[in-house]
């Protein structure tokens, strides 16, 4: 091949990326104002300016594209844990349980996203595997968190395991909880928060 023919193809690589980021950009816009579960290529391809059939010649199918905008948005969320831990908050598990909880609640659309495939039972090996990998990389910032402490001589992974699920447990319970104002659930949550945080700091 030569050198031209290599720059074309580079090129044409990066195009394809550019329209793929924007499509995924389009799709994390979509599911930050209507349900998941309610949203379809037509929404995205809408929000993006292009034609539905257009989405599928970047992705193979609806599961990828949702995947892959999960995955971007999961990779804040870890950028957001890492920054959090290696600044003045390292070891302080209450301010990072609070700073956490905030910031989820206000990217709600990114947890829903998270909980809709944790409980997907459909999704091919090759999505599950990439899933568990941003997973595992997520439970490596809490890993440093707890590193931090004394655990008494528990697993430290153990211990990330169960704050994670403690967190998506707060989340998933009281996030949409009816009849009640917006600032008293958030208060609640943080309320809760902090009594989890005193228990893993001990």
């Amino acid at each position: 091949m030569s050198g031209s023919d290599k720059s074309f193809n580079s090129l044409k690589n990066r195009e394809r990326k550019v329209r793929q980021d924007i499509i995924i950009t389009a799709a994390e816009r979509v599911f930050s104002s209507k349900p998941f579960d309610q949203v379809s290529i037509r929404d995205i391809a809408k929000e993006a300016g292009i034609s539905h059939a257009l989405i599928y010649r970047y992705f193979p199918d609806q599961q990828t594209l949702f995947v892959e905008a999960f995955l971007r948005g999961a990779e804040k969320i870890v950028n957001f844990l890492q920054n959090l831990i290696s600044g003045h908050e390292e070891g302080n598990i209450e301010k990072v349980t609070e700073k956490f909880l905030k910031h989820m609640i206000k990217n709600d659309h990114y947890f829903r996203m998270m909980t809709h495939f944790m409980l997907d039972g459909t999704l091919s090996a090759e999505m599950v595997e990439r899933l568990n990998a941003m997973e595992r990389k997520l439970l490596d910032q809490f890993d440093r968190l707890f590193d931090t402490k004394n655990t008494g001589g528990d697993d430290v992974r153990i211990l990330s395991h169960a704050y994670f699920s403690a967190m998506n447990g707060i989340l998933i319970s009281y996030r949409n909880y009816p009849g009640r104002a917006r600032k008293d659930v958030t208060q609640h949550m943080m309320k809760l928060g902090k009594i989890i945080a005193s228990r893993f700091s001990r």
